[in-house]
């Protein structure tokens, strides 16, 4: 999705919804907190944007010829370059977020199912004794099992479809931004405003996200390695979006959508403000300034 650093509560509504307890069920609940996940992309979501937008400026500046302005098709070329070098890194950081959130996800519903099964075994009487929750993993700890059973493709499992999601992403974003920020500058020798750039970032990637958003769930159904309680298994891509078309309607390509939009909207705006005033490149001189 690009990948944006969202919270485990959006990103997990692209996932089937597990059974809820009923309301005979009155012993403590487990509380899952939104976070999950969020340390990951908190560490690779730098990485991921820069890499994103360093290449997207590439392939524009190599496929631009005596500073003429590009063409469309040449701006979508350049967006697809740098969806397809940004997935090494969203691949990892996609893969490890989901199953942080997986954990905690099927650790409630089998809990909530042991709740079920105990109050049925008793005839509805409250359980006294609460089972104890399974720590949950960490990050380290899911890369580490993943590199000792699967090796460095357990890491990269669904790359084919987190090409698919984030190739035409940035087939939608780049050319959008560029046009839409065009719109704001005051001459051609000038930059656009910084609120121009943020908003120009916001639009295309609230309106790139909707787009990619059932290639979204389909990976996210793929990089799910635990599946819950009458959870599909898929063989790959086709097979997953075969299989949620036949079960869930179409509408469950749109899960998630709104939330996407709203996280991306600002990730993007202020990507994008950060990027064109030249912070970075101010910082980096500041660094280098003891050394001359």
């Amino acid at each position: 999705m690009a990948s944006a650093c969202m919270p485990a509560c959006l990103t997990a509504s692209s996932r089937p919804s597990a059974p809820r307890a009923t309301s005979a069920c009155t012993g403590p609940q487990l509380t899952l907190r939104c976070p999950t996940g969020a340390a990951v992309n908190l560490t690779l979501v730098t990485p991921e944007k820069a890499i994103k937008l360093a290449a997207n400026d590439f392939f524009r500046h190599q496929l631009s010829k005596d500073g003429q302005k590009l063409t469309l098709p040449k701006e979508m070329l350049a967006g697809c370059g740098a969806g397809t070098c940004q997935v090494i890194v969203t691949t990892p950081m996609e893969m490890l977020k989901i199953q942080l959130q997986d954990a905690g996800r099927i650790a409630a519903q089998r809990k909530i199912l042991a709740a079920q099964a105990q109050l049925s075994a008793q005839g509805g009487a409250q359980p006294s004794v609460e089972a104890p929750a399974a720590p949950r993993p960490t990050a380290t700890q899911l890369t580490r099992d993943l590199l000792r059973n699967h090796g460095i493709a357990g890491l990269y499992k669904g790359l084919g479809a987190t090409l698919l999601r984030d190739v035409p992403f940035s087939i939608v974003y780049f050319p959008l931004f560029a046009n839409l920020n065009q719109l704001g500058r005051p001459s051609s020798e000038e930059k656009s405003p910084f609120y121009v750039s943020f908003l120009a970032g916001c639009v295309a990637g609230s309106a790139a996200a909707v787009a990619v958003n059932p290639c979204d769930v389909v990976k996210t159904r793929l990089q799910s390695l635990e599946r819950g309680v009458n959870e599909d298994t898929y063989s790959g891509f086709l097979d997953c979006a075969r299989k949620i078309w036949r079960h869930e309607g179409p509408s469950a390509f749109l899960k998630g959508a709104y939330c996407r939009a709203l996280v991306i909207a600002p990730l993007f705006g202020i990507a994008q403000v950060v990027y064109f005033l030249g912070i970075a490149e101010s910082l980096l001189g500041l660094l280098q300034e003891p050394q001359a």
